[in-house]
Formats: structure tokens, sequence, C-alpha cells
């Protein structure tokens, strides 16, 4: 299993560096015949999210398509798989940054009984409360 940084996912996605898309591409190909060699952790998900719609203005349906890409994506092993799903179905619903989203998520299977915030975006996520 390799793991994968961030950098390497966005310039497999938006392929603005023929060298670096090519050396993801190639990455991402070479391992297309074992399922769930290419490690993602949680943060890198993140920092994708967050790059993806800072440095390249993409919009939410764009970021949730590639999300969504990615975690159907059999060479991918997700960090956490189903909080991920589950984040990004909240980050398609919601106003909230996907990184609340997930945040949300992982709340909720840690059983805490509320996340707390004075982000007014997230009020409408499982378990939020604002102080």
């Amino acid at each position: 299993m390799i793991a994968v940084d961030t950098n390497v996912v966005v310039r497999l996605l938006v392929d603005d560096d023929p060298l670096q898309s090519a050396k993801a591409r190639r990455l991402f190909d070479e391992h297309a015949d074992a399922d769930g060699s290419l490690w993602l952790s949680d943060v890198v998900v993140v920092e994708l999210s967050w790059v993806l719609a800072r440095a390249y203005q993409r919009s939410r349906a764009e970021i949730v398509t590639a999300l969504r890409a990615l975690a159907g994506h059999a060479t991918v092993a997700l960090e956490s798989p189903q909080a991920m799903r589950e984040a990004i179905t909240l980050f398609e619903q919601s106003k909230a940054d996907f990184a609340d989203c997930l945040l949300s998520v992982k709340a909720g299977e840690r059983a805490c009984d509320k996340l707390v915030t004075f982000d007014r975006k997230m009020r409408e996520l499982p378990r939020v409360a604002l102080l």
C-alpha cells in the first residue's frame, strides 16, 4: 500500500502541470489492478476539497463529483470510508465546508452529544450547536 499526498491527487484531477499530472496518472494506472493499494488519509481528502474550492474555484457540485469518484475508485483505500461517504452527502446537501461535514460525522462516530461551534454555516449539520 502506498500513501498518496494531496498534491498528487490534485494533479490527477486538475491536470494543470503536464509532467506531474502524467506521473500521477501513471501511479494510478500502475495500481489499477490492486484494489485498495493507494491510501488516502482523511487529511488528504479534506485538503483536496479545500484546494479544489479555493485554488481552483471548483463548484460544490464539481467537488462532490471528484470526492465520490475517489471514494468509489477500487484502487483507493480511504482512511474512513463510511465517514467520507456520509460527509460527502452532508457537503452536497448543506452550506458547510467539507471539513466541517467530516467533523460532524466523526463526532457522531465517537458518540459525542454535540459539536459546538461559532460557524453559522454548520448549524444544519447533525449534532451541531452554536455557541
